[in-house]
């Protein structure tokens, strides 16, 4: 869950991540150190990129942390969001517990609660979002903004592992 807000006389919106539920077990532990890191998407190419902080071994986060980007109204309805929920790991990689996309040119939910947020400026509008199969979204993802990815749609390189 999250909410949007947009001041048009600032150029500011806030995206404040609320809280997570039945997220996926990723840890031997049947837990998960979940975060969520959201990019600012213009024209296919991340612009930013901001993370809130880690909660340690829940599937029920709650982060209640605002994150913020400024972006001109003109610049509105070229611009989206990649909410990605991450498990945070120590050692190797961190990996992707789901995603979900906000903006004018994002599917179903994500285009209809960014145009709720247009429609109500200065009012934050919060909604449940259903998290998309890491996998399969990732991998359209990536074959979307593959400009901003040198690595297009490959895995990222895993160094050996010693003996």
């Amino acid at each position: 869950m999250f909410s949007l807000c947009y001041l048009p006389t600032a150029g500011r919106l806030t995206l404040t991540v609320i809280k997570c539920r039945n997220l996926k077990a990723m840890d031997i532990t049947g837990y998960s150190d979940p975060y969520v890191k959201v990019s600012l998407i213009c024209d296919g190419r991340r612009l930013k990129k901001k993370k809130t902080t880690i909660k340690k071994n829940t599937l029920n986060p709650n982060y209640n942390e605002a994150i913020i980007f400024d972006i001109p109204p003109e610049n509105m309805d070229q611009v989206s969001l990649h909410i990605s929920v991450m498990d945070y790991d120590l050692v190797g990689h961190n990996e992707i517990i789901g995603v979900n996309r906000v903006g004018s040119h994002a599917e179903g939910l994500g285009r209809d609660h960014w145009n709720e947020m247009l429609a109500y400026p200065r009012k934050p509008i919060a909604h449940w979002h259903p998290l998309l199969e890491a996998k399969r979204s990732e991998k359209e993802w990536k074959a979307r903004t593959a400009s901003f990815d040198s690595q297009g749609s490959c895995p990222s390189p895993r160094l050996p592992s010693s003996p």
